[in-house]
């Protein structure tokens, strides 16, 4: 994913209805920006922070400009737009970079499941042999946890993620493939781990899912003014916490 011209630069100063920022550039403009992200975000509103945004050159878009990226401490980067992680994800399998996800016989978006739908789908659209839900992760240690690399999902409780999981073991059940992509949008990432402390439920859930057949995949993501793409598998990690 290129961005022509680049992203531009400014500093957060806050984020606030869920949907909105204030942003300062460094030549003291201030700009609100529309935030793409209705999670919790935790970890990665820091005040102050440099954030990357995009401007969609439309003057009668009533917030021109979408926050797209935040430097959280120790310098990493983490994409906040969750609209990006299912384009990242249909890029890398186009291109052929994802082991074991070939476009081979199609490769569709938003595809129905006995009235379940996916973000991404392999083989027929109508007869998928192959069924994908990409989840965007972002959460990293806190500025005061160690910085272990290890970022986790979900960053709040998800009763819609749960949803998800229970989904896929139904397909897995049925004969079909189902697949859970973890699109890392974390440039520190080293490894994915379910967010018991968060959401246990999901947490379990996950673990099922897994030993029912479920294939689960996590990449990280590189993320400059210039390019996002994913970059490298990490390994998800789920054994639970003592």
């Amino acid at each position: 994913m290129k961005f022509s011209p680049p992203l531009q630069s400014a500093f957060l100063v806050q984020r606030y209805k869920r949907f909105l920022a204030d942003v300062e550039t460094d030549t003291g403009e201030l700009l609100t920006l529309h935030c793409p992200n209705t999670g919790s975000m935790k970890h990665c509103q820091p005040e102050g922070a440099q954030v990357l945004f995009s401007d969609s050159n439309n003057p009668k878009r009533k917030y021109r400009y979408t926050w797209e990226a935040v430097q959280v401490p120790r310098g990493h980067w983490v994409g906040i737009n969750t609209a990006r992680p299912n384009e990242l994800v249909e890029e890398a399998i186009e291109a052929g970079l994802v082991s074991g996800l070939k476009p081979t016989g199609g490769l569709h978006r938003e595809v129905t499941w006995q009235d379940a739908r996916f973000d991404l789908a392999l083989g027929d659209r109508d007869f998928p042999h192959t069924l994908i839900e990409v989840k965007n992760v972002t959460l990293g240690p806190g500025p005061d946890e160690p910085d272990d690399g290890v970022i986790a999902f979900p960053d709040a409780v998800t009763e819609r993620g749960r949803k998800h999981l229970q989904t896929l073991i139904e397909v897995a059940r049925s004969g079909g493939r189902a697949v859970l992509f973890f699109c890392v949008q974390h440039t520190g990432a080293r490894a994915v781990r379910p967010a018991d402390e968060i959401d246990p439920r999901y947490g379990q859930l996950l673990r099922e899912a897994m030993d029912r057949g479920v294939e689960v995949m996590a990449w990280k993501t590189v993320i400059t003014p210039e390019l996002f793409a994913l970059d490298e598998p990490v390994p998800v990690k789920t054994k639970e916490e003592s």
